[in-house]
């Protein structure tokens, strides 16, 4: 069924609600720390979060960034976590139609939110976050259209398979990691994933002609992490990949 303008605003609130989770998962997950128990805190003075004061969004631009405690100040990433995920539910309730493809959508959405926020702060893609991923993006194409399914295989090893000669070619240019999420990209984007590479690579070829350009010498010793430009191209192949391929394939086949 189409989507009505209040179902796309139900699933945005649901989509912030998910990005205050994801940030408790991204900041405890590379640290080792339960994502379940206990409840999020005060990082300055370590004071339990009042429910009235985590609220996605409203609660930070109320309490204009500061801890009600101690005054002390709280990052932007979370209202940006919440905000952003809340805004890519909306667009893949809007491209799916609220059809069962909206899963697995909302699926690799949290997941990019999830894995970019990690790698940006400590340069790794988890395996504790890829392998749920991977259980989810067949759980949830077996239960929305089972016949997808082997496409989408062929298209996690294709990609993962391209890539990982690229980071055996080039090791500093990225890790393993990235060679997982990429795979893991084409469980749930299926030939989508073609798209969402080209993207990948095109936008990090780019910041980092712009950042050799910048400082010459010394940015050849400056890591850029790759997943959040993934995270770019897949977002591309979820909302746009399918009549990408249909137009490559109409123009030049």
């Amino acid at each position: 069924m189409a989507a009505g303008a209040s179902q796309v605003v139900l699933i945005a609130f649901v989509g912030a609600a998910v990005g205050s989770f994801l940030n408790v998962l991204a900041y405890r997950l590379p640290r080792g720390e339960s994502i379940v128990a206990p409840r999020s805190r005060c990082p300055a003075c370590g004071v339990q979060i009042a429910a009235q004061d985590n609220v996605p969004v409203v609660s930070w631009i109320v309490l204009g960034g500061r801890c009600r405690s101690c005054r002390g100040r709280i990052s932007p990433q979370y209202p940006l976590v919440e905000a952003l995920t809340a805004a890519l539910f909306a667009a893949v309730a809007v491209q799916t139609d609220l059809s069962a493809e909206l899963w697995p959508g909302l699926a690799l959405m949290s997941l990019f939110v999830a894995v970019s926020a990690i790698d940006i702060e400590h340069r790794i893609v988890p395996n504790r976050l890829l392998m749920p991923a991977t259980v989810a993006a067949l759980a949830l194409w077996g239960i929305a259209d089972p016949a997808r399914l082997p496409e989408n295989v062929i298209a996690a090893a294709a990609a993962g398979g391209f890539l990982g000669l690229a980071a055996i070619a080039y090791p500093a240019g990225m890790g393993m990691g990235d060679v997982k999420l990429v795979a893991v990209m084409g469980l749930f984007l299926g030939r989508s994933v073609g798209p969402a590479l080209l993207v990948a690579l095109a936008a990090g070829a780019a910041v980092g002609i712009g950042i050799l350009a910048a400082r010459g010498a010394a940015a050849r010793r400056q890591g850029v992490p790759f997943a959040p430009f993934l995270a770019l191209g897949g977002i591309v192949g979820q909302l746009f990949g399918e009549s990408m391929v249909d137009w490559y394939l109409d123009s030049f086949l």
